[in-house]
């Protein structure tokens, strides 16, 4: 496994757990330490509101860390690399004119001569 995966499922784990500590944040209704009464006997709301705190700040500048440790370590793309071929598709496609093989190929059949043209008979006269 490379330096890279392994930094991008660190990110992803961080993520979810940034994600967690940000719900469980003291909000307007009060958030983690409003809903726990019997905790706030022995933790008391100030300890439960730095911790949340620190592990937020701590979790986003160790996603921020990891994100720019990343950008070295992804793999590079070469220039000149083997080219994407395109799989034939089973839809009807529609003719193409003037395609490189009909350029390439001499044309043959002869050019078509014009037919001599011919008089209409003349109308009797009165």
């Amino acid at each position: 496994m490379t330096l890279y995966v392994i930094f991008a499922v660190l990110i992803l784990i961080a993520s979810v757990l940034l994600v967690g500590v940000v719900l469980i944040q003291k909000s307007k209704g009060g958030g983690l330490a409003a809903n726990v009464s019997g905790y706030n006997q022995f933790a008391g709301v100030k300890r439960t509101t730095e911790f949340v705190e620190k592990a937020t700040w701590g979790l986003a500048i160790f996603i921020c860390v990891l994100s720019i440790a990343s950008s070295f370590v992804a793999p590079k793309i070469v220039q000149g690399g083997p080219q994407i071929k395109k799989l034939p598709t089973t839809e009807t496609q529609a003719p193409t004119f003037g395609t490189q093989a009909e350029e390439q190929a001499p044309a043959q059949q002869a050019p078509a001569q014009e037919a001599p043209a011919q008089q209409a008979p003349a109308a009797p006269a009165k």
